[in-house]
């Protein structure tokens, strides 16, 4: 049984909406890792240090089920993809995410999608900025450093493949 997940890829793959799916369908909890990285204040957010990163992650990946996603891949984070019984790499086509990033920064300007950040045009063109970053450097040093890890990588392009695995899982 697939109780621990932990799902990644570049801003605009899906992460965020797969892992709200899979918690329904699973009954998993779902773990975003902005939420470890930011501190939420009513008067404003606090980046946590990588130290408060890794002791609140330490903690919340000791329970026996869960859902992590997030695009971080700093040495914090290394906790969940070796506690993970499966790693979802969301390698979605480059100008797929580059639409969804539009139309994530529009749906919040026009106040129909919430965010825990202000949409604002630097964050925008910070998003493509991090996107290219994710697929030129932070893509490859993933797949160099967790190649130890590799039988518990799923690489997902596509919904499709993702439903027939999902199927092929639940038919075992």
């Amino acid at each position: 049984m697939i109780n621990k997940i932990h799902i990644i890829g570049s801003v605009g793959s899906g992460k965020t909406t797969l892992a709200r799916e899979l918690s329904a369908i699973l009954n998993l909890p779902h773990i975003e890792l902005d939420n470890v990285s930011w501190e939420r204040r009513s008067s404003g957010d606090r980046r946590r240090t990588e130290e408060e990163c890794a002791a609140l992650l330490h903690t919340l990946v000791q329970s026996d089920q869960w859902i992590i996603e997030g695009v971080h891949t700093k040495e914090w984070v290394d906790t969940s993809f070796r506690n993970a019984d499966l790693i979802i790499f969301l390698d979605t086509v480059n100008h797929v995410r580059w639409y969804r990033i539009m139309r994530r920064y529009f749906l919040q300007k026009l106040k129909i999608e919430s965010s825990n950040y202000k949409p604002t045009k630097e964050i925008l063109f910070n998003m493509f900025k991090w996107n290219k970053h994710f697929e030129e450097v932070a893509k490859p040093e993933f797949f160099k450093k967790y190649a130890p890890l590799q039988d518990k990588i799923l690489i997902v392009k596509n919904k499709r493949f993702l439903e027939e695995y999902m199927q092929s899982l639940s038919a075992k």
